[in-house]
């Protein structure tokens, strides 16, 4: 990577999931993307890799780990590629908590992911960061400056222990009773159902801008007749001045509205918007703005994908671009063999596949870590403080996004305690301040008549596995309290509900008549039963349906886990069950319904 002398700021952005010290938000959190003016560097690969398994979990710091390569020795001379999961790929498969120790050597210098992280560079501290998944970055110029001919060393430390206040919450558990545990023997607690990976599960980048530079660009767009409206602003760093230029360009390249001022609106005569697939002959139509910034001495270029839509909610029905959308798809929460997470789970998704799904028309639910939230103590001040500087975090990076169209701020959580009432809506209400353009929501699988923050959110989106935890076996009872469900939900809240999981567990390749569970034919017995209270409700009020799950993931060893979640409709190496093609009909039926498809997609068999 060239440097251009003076004129380049060199960050590095830590794109990983890590906990460590919440410190307020300052500037925005574009994605980096090379241009004229800026470069990129992935420092993605194989990384020094040790773990701290001394007796207090502190030697790294206390030996000063960062001033040196992490691995020296024989048998601590350990590689680990990045991104990756390191649980996944250790005989330890308990899910312990400890600091994890990575280094990686450049020659010139750009983002991190997990739960607490502290990194250095060439020993010096550069920052730390509280919170898992979300994207954080720090200016490393003048360390770089200072040698630069000499190769540098990122040294990053992760931790993965959760607590009462982290997101996801849990508890350690120490074990004293040495008839039964050796010393020093503890357990990590988790209220969810997902294997605790530790790692740097995203991406790693170097990336330079000018000593001006595009900071932030926020965008809310609308459309009055066949003319789309982009409100946009602009911030800039490092000058209090800045001549600004501000083009927005169809897919062909040509200029359809311009700007000089740092805020306004630019208006697209003949608009194309943005549609989710299968809803329009043309799903996911993306614009380009090119933000072009210069002083006398520095010029910096930016350009953002724009996708123009909008979203509202009725009692009854969700509205993209004034149509009425069916939400129907899958939660895409798993992992996989060897990498263990990756760039594919949820909790949010990845900022690479967010960039898919705007380009191909793929709605999502963006969905923060905030996970398992049970235990009474994780609704104090301090763990709603950390979830309110998350939430930042989260529409910070993806505000942009066509594809997102609704916030969830929690799952699962135990809504029904008294807390939770201020609790989610303060959430929510913050969130709503962050961005109004979108609705918010959480997932709930608490009674409807005592759910504390159902009343805050926008759509309801409910979570049940009748005849799965609750009245196993017994396939007859779904269409009575699946209605019952829908009903009372209904009739409480008078918000438009999405039913955002349901499933059951099968063993591939297990069979069975008349069906009995874990088989291939009860989950499919279960899935029509689901799918005909819905073909009843999604007339009315019911406005969405997502699979749990779209493949088999691992979690913590239980007596209820045979070596992972088995809900998925694929297996854990992506080979389809028979509820695969279950849920292909039936989605493709309600496309045909539903939406404007052109004739090379239509379903190929009658329906």
């Amino acid at each position: 990577m060239s440097v251009p002398g003076s004129f380049a700021v060199l960050r590095v952005l830590w794109l990983l999931s890590v906990f460590g010290t919440v410190l307020p938000l300052d500037g925005g959190m574009l994605f980096p993307r090379e241009s004229t003016s800026r470069e990129v560097k992935e420092l993605n690969g194989l990384w020094d890799f040790r773990a701290d398994g001394s007796p207090n979990r502190n030697e790294g710091f206390e030996k000063a780990w960062y001033k040196r390569r992490v691995v020296q020795g024989l048998y601590v001379s350990l590689f680990h590629r990045i991104p990756l999961s390191i649980h996944g790929n250790s005989k330890k498969k308990s899910g312990q908590s400890l600091w994890r120790w990575l280094s990686d050597c450049f020659k010139t210098v750009t983002q991190f992911s997990h739960a607490l992280n502290v990194s250095w560079v060439n020993g010096e501290k550069v920052t730390e960061h509280e919170g898992g998944h979300l994207p954080f970055e720090a200016e490393i110029s003048s360390l770089i400056r200072k040698e630069p001919t000499k190769p540098c060393r990122i040294t990053i430390a992760v931790n993965n222990t959760l607590t009462l206040e982290t997101l996801p919450p849990g508890t350690i558990q120490y074990m004293n009773d040495r008839t039964r545990y050796p010393d020093g023997f503890f357990v990590q607690n988790i209220y969810f159902d997902f294997f605790n990976y530790a790692g740097i599960h995203r991406p790693v980048l170097l990336y330079t801008t000018p000593k001006v530079y595009v900071d932030d660009i926020i965008v809310e767009t609308n459309f009055m007749d066949n003319t789309g409206l982009v409100r946009y602003k602009v911030s800039v760093q490092g000058a209090a001045t800045a001549t600004l230029k501000v083009t927005l360009m169809d897919k062909d390249g040509h200029c359809v509205a311009s700007s000089n001022t740092p805020s306004g609106v630019l208006k697209v005569v003949d608009v194309k918007l943005w549609w989710p697939y299968l809803m329009h002959e043309n799903p996911g139509y993306l614009y380009s703005m090119e933000v072009r910034q210069h002083t006398s001495t520095y010029e910096d270029v930016y350009t953002l994908p724009v996708g123009i839509r909008t979203v509202n909610v009725t009692k009854t029905q969700f509205l993209i671009n004034n149509k009425p959308f069916y939400f129907h798809g899958v939660n895409k929460h798993e992992d996989s063999d060897i990498r263990g997470k990756g760039l594919d789970c949820h909790y949010p998704y990845a900022e690479e596949i967010l960039q898919m799904c705007d380009r191909h028309g793929i709605v999502v639910i963006d969905e923060c870590p905030g996970v398992g939230i049970k235990d009474i103590r994780s609704f104090g001040n301090a763990s709603l403080s950390h979830h309110l500087v998350v939430m930042d975090e989260l529409v910070r990076r993806d505000k942009n996004h066509p594809s997102v169209v609704m916030w969830s701020v929690a799952n699962e959580p135990a809504s029904e305690m008294p807390p939770a009432e201020f609790y989610f809506k303060t959430l929510i209400k913050h969130t709503k301040a962050l961005d109004h353009t979108r609705p918010v929501t959480y997932i709930t699988d608490s009674n409807y008549a005592r759910d504390k923050g159902a009343p805050f959110v926008d759509v309801v989106c409910v979570n049940s596995y009748f005849s799965w935890y609750h009245d196993p076996g017994h396939l007859e009872v779904i269409p009575i309290q699946l209605n019952a469900q829908f009903e009372n939900w209904y009739g409480k809240y008078k918000k438009p509900i999405i039913q955002s999981e349901y499933g059951a567990d099968a063993l591939p390749g297990l069979h069975m008549d008349p069906p009995m569970m874990f088989t291939e034919e009860y989950q499919n017995a279960l899935l029509q039963s689901y799918h005909d209270v819905f073909d009843q409700k999604r007339k009315q009020y019911v406005i969405g349906e997502l699979i749990w799950n779209f493949a088999d993931f691992m979690t913590a060893q239980a007596i209820h886990r045979v070596v992972g979640n088995k809900k998925g409709i694929f297996t854990r190496q992506r080979q389809p069950k028979a509820a695969a093609f279950i849920l292909r009909r039936r989605y493709w039926r309600l496309a045909n319904e539903t939406g404007r498809l052109p004739p090379w997609t239509k379903y190929p068999c009658s329906l």
